[in-house]
């Protein structure tokens, strides 16, 4: 029973630390354009070698 007064304040820290790091991805938004950067990804014209 001790075990849970470590692994209790433990996870509720590793918790708010995931919550935080969520707000800060919302607040850096990061979130904004998905389908933009799915298609940057796939574009060639940030090739850097040349074809042939």
């Amino acid at each position: 029973m001790s075990v849970l007064t470590y692994l209790i304040p433990i996870s509720l820290f590793l918790g708010g630390f995931g919550l935080v790091a969520f707000f800060w991805t919302l607040r850096t938004r990061q979130y904004e354009d998905p389908k933009g950067d799915s298609e940057r990804i796939l574009s060639d014209q940030y090739d850097d070698h040349p074809k042939g």
